[in-house]
């Protein structure tokens, strides 16, 4: 019997594995990587005879991990962080850098942060690559299973291993068509109102939804969309409200009218929004992940002054 040789394991084939893992689709991983779907095919066969398992399986349209596969993920990210450790400099040189990143937000900090991310740091290195994907709910298997190399979030996920940093500080304010009615004219006004909220795909409320429940606050939501970015085409020509983040305001709130949320004493609490970018420890001392870390503080700086 032909011995297998472990020697011929390589690092492009556990990123390829990981991909279509985390994709479940081997177009999908093909797209992400950047090759060809005959190029995946090749690199999960040539795995598939070291690991001696066939990793995926037909399911459906798709495909499914087997339980070894499953198993050998984490193995599989740790011998990557190895790898990336071994052929790690002590020093990062952004303009000989070839970046490609993964970086993990809902709409608001998405819009607000990385288009000037983007082109902030393009304009510094050899080249970048940039794949956003929505954070939801924000986990801590996000980073320890390297599904994004940042997490930019208002609630972090907590670990001994997950590491934070407060990037701004927001907070939010009643938005409302200035054509259709004024301000709420205190709290009774404001809870009597109907209003429009933000619930993610994941069933995740705002964490803004989630003091006013705490406390007690009940308002009669009229209509739940699952991101920012569809409140203004139901708020414009209706006496409804919506309450959120006032960096929104030069964006999707352009044009309509703001006040501060008239909830007394209560409202700086309930209405603080703090950003946080969030990473794994692994990173931490990484001269490439600290220079990105250092950019992103710069665009969230420039963005809370604008």
């Amino acid at each position: 019997m032909k011995e297998i040789d472990h020697l011929a394991l390589d690092g492009h084939a556990l990123e390829l594995f990981l991909a279509v893992l985390e994709e479940g689709s081997v177009t999908a991983a093909a797209t992400r990587l950047g090759l060809t779907q005959s190029a995946v095919s090749h690199g999960l066969n040539k795995l598939r005879r070291i690991a001696g398992d066939p990793l995926f399986a037909k399911s459906g349209r798709g495909i499914v991990a087997t339980a070894h596969a499953q198993a050998l993920a984490a193995k599989a990210r740790s011998l990557i962080d190895e790898m990336r450790s071994f052929a790690g400099g002590v020093t990062f040189e952004p303009a000989h850098a070839q970046l490609s990143l993964t970086i993990a937000a809902n709409d608001f900090q998405r819009d607000l942060l990385l288009p000037r991310f983007f082109a902030h740091v393009a304009a510094q290195v050899k080249s970048l690559n940039l794949r956003v994907i929505p954070s939801q709910s924000p986990s801590p298997a996000m980073l320890r299973e390297n599904r994004c190399d940042v997490l930019i979030t208002p609630l972090p996920p907590s670990g001994v291993d997950i590491v934070q940093k407060r990037l701004l500080s927001d907070h939010y304010v009643c938005y409302f068509d200035p054509k259709m009615r004024t301000a709420p004219a205190g709290r009774a006004a404001y809870l009597a109102a109907r209003h429009i909220t933000v619930v993610y795909t994941d069933n995740e409320r705002l964490d803004f939804d989630r003091r006013l429940a705490a406390g007690g606050l009940h308002r009669d939501i009229a209509i739940s969309v699952p991101s920012f970015s569809g409140v203004p085409s139901f708020l414009r020509g209706s006496q409804m409200l919506a309450s959120m983040p006032s960096l929104l305001a030069a964006g999707v709130m352009r044009g309509f009218a703001q006040t501060p949320i008239p909830l007394a004493s209560r409202t700086r609490t309930l209405a603080e929004l703090p950003m946080f970018m969030v990473w794994h420890q692994r990173y931490q001392k990484d001269p490439a992940h600290r220079w990105v870390r250092s950019q992103l503080e710069t665009v969230a700086a420039t963005a809370a002054k604008a």
